[in-house]
């Protein structure tokens, strides 16, 4: 039976080993798959031990993203860019670091929901680690363009200069967004603490979808707050980090699972 896990601080909540045990008994793939809570400041000697010991696989959340980073011996070139690693296996004898967080989102939006990013004006919320995962994946996509809004707008036009190369990216202060957004992304942490991003709600118009990264078995306040500023749709996190383990699945097992069958599962508690 091959060994994966999935290590982070805190752990308990992580829905990560429901997630790729249904993949697994969906594609017949013998593995085991658990949840680690790695001390704080061992993550390094904690995620060595574990392929030491036969481990094939190994997810990382926070806050190990970037020490995942640092300890990878061959890096992807989203992975590179992200900074950030939340998917870690062996390759000839090298540990291989992989960010699939982008990846995720992108397959959530056009296979999932059907959106089109092509040609359309995104705006994305917060310039942090988790904006800093998926910028690479939206721009391969070709929007006409990719605004970043971040409430010190010095690291959100960081991020738009490193990313420059990659399409049509630029930075703007959240008091200066009048405008209306064809997609609007919540990459900040303002869910989790039950508040919205501080912005004026020009930006939404009725065909505004909105997307929260977040997720919870309750509407986040970000969609609660795109709701009542009438955007046509809201969708949470669930089918991102749904996507983000199938395609880490992938690179670990060479198949994709049926993700649409997993989240009605899990929005279901199944």
């Amino acid at each position: 039976m091959d060994l994966y896990a999935v290590m982070g601080h805190p752990i308990a909540h992580s829905k990560s080993p429901r997630i790729h045990s249904l993949f697994a008994q969906q594609t017949g793939d013998d593995i085991e798959y658990t949840a680690i809570q790695a001390p704080i400041s061992k993550f390094t000697e904690a995620a060595t031990q574990f392929f030491e010991h036969g481990g094939k696989g190994l997810n990382v959340t926070v806050p190990f993203k970037e020490e995942a980073w640092q300890l990878s011996e061959k890096r992807s070139e989203q992975a590179q860019l992200a900074g950030a690693v939340n998917t870690l296996y062996l390759q000839d004898s090298q540990l291989c670091g992989d960010n699939t967080d982008g990846a995720g989102l992108v397959r959530d939006l056009t296979v999932n929901h059907k959106l089109t990013l092509a040609g359309q004006r995104i705006l994305l919320l917060g310039a942090g680690g988790a904006a800093r995962g998926i910028l690479l994946p939206l721009l391969q996509q070709h929007p006409e363009a990719l605004v970043i809004a971040n409430r010190t707008p010095e690291r959100a036009e960081q991020l738009a200069q490193l990313f420059a190369d990659f399409g049509n990216v630029y930075a703007a202060p959240n008091e200066t967004l009048d405008s209306a957004f064809d997609l609007i992304i919540n990459g900040t942490s303002s869910s989790l603490q039950g508040t919205t991003p501080a912005i004026s709600n020009a930006v939404i118009a009725r065909h505004t979808v909105c997307y929260d990264m977040m997720y919870s078995n309750e509407v986040t306040s970000f969609c609660q707050w795109a709701h009542a500023n009438h955007a046509v749709r809201c969708i949470d996190g669930l089918g991102m980090l749904i996507e983000q383990a199938a395609a880490s699945f992938y690179l670990w097992r060479g198949v994709r699972p049926d993700t649409l069958a997993v989240a009605e599962m899990l929005r279901h508690g199944n």
